[in-house]
Formats: structure tokens, C-alpha cells, sequence
């Protein structure tokens, strides 16, 4: 009897889900937020590189991202100064990468309220997951957890009597 597995050929793994244009909107954001802290050059500069090298840039919902971008940069240091009370570090010891999602998802959180507060925690995280360390999903959902009841209040407080 022959134990020995034999494959007619490379096993072909399932196709990668389709991301939305959306979900790429905010991942050239937080690309380019990533940019502007690490490199700190001009927003327009980073739109422009954006638009030139990013992979994600010709299937993204355009309009949104710029407006995530601005408005997350325009406001990073209001934005900052609401999520570091939920920090465990100084600001400046967290990753580019953990930094650029949770300014983008505080932005979120703040002023664009026709995004459900869930789904804005849910696309940090998946951010994270591409884009961050091993565990830094948690990470970002531990402070936009803690961060979402004092900016969406309402909201919060509607979906917590729902569940219940």
C-alpha cells in the first residue's frame, strides 16, 4: 500500500474577496497619513504620490479618500488629544501604521456620522489587520471602543439598549 499523497498540481487557493471602493478609499488614506507622519511633506504632495504609486488608487472611491485624508490631517491634533487618554503608550511610541489608522478612524467617528460607528470600528480593524502588527487589530479596537461613546454618544447608547 503507497501512503504517499500525490497532487495533480499546484493547489489553488480561493480568490481574494474583492475589496469595495470604500474599503480602498480608506486604505489610501491611511496610506497616506502613514506618508505625511513619516515623511512629512505637504498633503498635496501625498495625493499626488497616491495617485501616481498606490495600487489601490484607480478602484477607490476617490472623492472619499481625499476627504478622509484631509480632514484626518487637518484635524490630527484635536483627533489626537481625544484618543490618547485610551492610549497604554505615549502617542509617539505607537506604530506609523497604529497611529494613521486610529487618526483615521477618530476622524470618522467625529465628523463623518452617516458611517455607522460600528462599521467605522470594523474598517480600522481590518485596516489593522492588513496593514498592522500581529495583535495591533485589538490594539485599534480597544481604543475606538473606549473613544466611540464620547463622540457618537447617542449612538452608542442606542445600539447598547438594542442588544439588550
Amino acid at each position: 500500500m503507497n501512503d504517499e499523497v500525490r497532487s495533480e498540481g499546484p493547489v489553488a487557493m480561493p480568490p481574494e474577496p474583492k475589496k469595495s471602493p470604500r474599503r480602498l478609499a480608506r486604505e489610501v488614506a491611511m496610506q497616506g497619513l502613514y506618508q505625511w507622519r513619516v515623511s512629512g511633506n505637504s498633503i498635496e504632495a501625498i495625493e499626488d504620490h497616491l495617485e501616481q504609486e498606490s495600487e489601490a488608487w484607480p478602484r477607490a472611491d476617490k472623492p472619499l479618500a481625499l476627504v478622509l485624508l484631509r480632514g484626518a490631517s487637518a484635524h490630527a491634533e484635536s483627533l489626537e488629544a481625544r484618543f490618547t487618554p485610551y492610549l497604554d503608550r505615549p502617542i509617539g511610541e505607537l506604530s506609523p501604521i497604529e497611529r494613521a489608522i486610529l487618526l483615521l478612524g477618530a476622524y470618522e467617528l467625529a465628523e463623518r456620522l452617516e458611517t455607522p460607528y460600528r462599521v467605522v470600528i470594523n474598517e480600522a480593524i481590518e485596516l489593522a489587520k492588513s496593514f498592522g502588527g500581529t495583535d495591533g487589530h485589538r490594539y485599534i479596537n480597544g481604543v475606538l471602543d473606549k473613544l466611540a461613546p464620547q463622540l457618537r454618544a447617542a449612538e452608542v447608547e442606542a445600539s447598547v439598549k438594542g442588544r439588550k
